[in-house]
């Protein structure tokens, strides 16, 4: 039997480090986790697939708590004059009801992060582009930024086939067994006319020393 792990949890401690950094006694885990999952959520929907988001770190202290956005696009998350921005964290300071900050981080090279990888796909196949193309090109793209290596895995009713399947791009080498390994990993839902196609994207940066 094939065993399969998240990569990014694999690296833990090694070179990725955990999104949402807190402690909480046993009580109040599951109420901050909820709190935490509704932040995401949050600036998912306000922000949608417009601001390209990467990722949010979420880190507390006693009587403060910091949210880093890290995206594309930091003008579509920060808006006209700071507005968008300023409705985020009141939004957020709604939910975790403590004094919150809200950091903006810009990414220079997306096509280097798997998340903007897989949804830029997964917008092509909504478009009803062809799979191949789009991860022919979307593959292309992201080692001409300079990684070295990518895999993408598209599986379900592609092309608005009848039967379900699975195909693979693989560009460069991606060592999924070496944990120094600096692998950035997202899987991603596109919703098209003949159901979700699941989008998986790997990217190999280089070993870490």
């Amino acid at each position: 039997m094939g065993q399969k792990v998240n990569p990014i949890s694999m690296r833990l401690q090694v070179n990725k480090d955990w999104r949402s950094k807190w402690f909480a006694p046993k009580r109040d885990y599951a109420k901050q986790l909820g709190q935490d999952l509704t932040v995401r959520k949050l600036i998912q929907a306000k922000v949608g697939s417009r601001g390209s988001i990467n990722k949010v770190d979420i880190e507390r202290s006693p009587n403060l708590v910091t949210v880093t956005i890290t995206t594309a696009r930091a003008g579509v998350v920060i808006g006209r004059g700071g507005q968008g921005a300023q409705e985020l964290k009141a939004a957020i300071e709604k939910i975790f009801a403590v004094p919150t900050r809200v950091n903006i981080e810009e990414i220079k090279k997306p096509e280097l992060y798997a998340k903007l990888v897989a949804e830029n796909i997964a917008h092509q196949l909504e478009r009803r582009m062809s799979f191949r193309r789009a991860i022919k090109s979307s593959s292309a793209a992201t080692m001409r930024a300079g990684a070295k290596g990518i895999r993408i895995q598209v599986s379900g009713r592609l092309n608005g086939a009848e039967m379900s399947r699975r195909e693979k791009e693989v560009a460069g080498s991606v060592p999924l067994h070496t944990i120094r390994a600096d692998i950035d990993y997202a899987a991603v839902g596109a919703q098209t006319a003949a159901g979700i196609i699941g989008i998986k994207v790997w990217i190999y940066k280089g070993e870490v020393a």
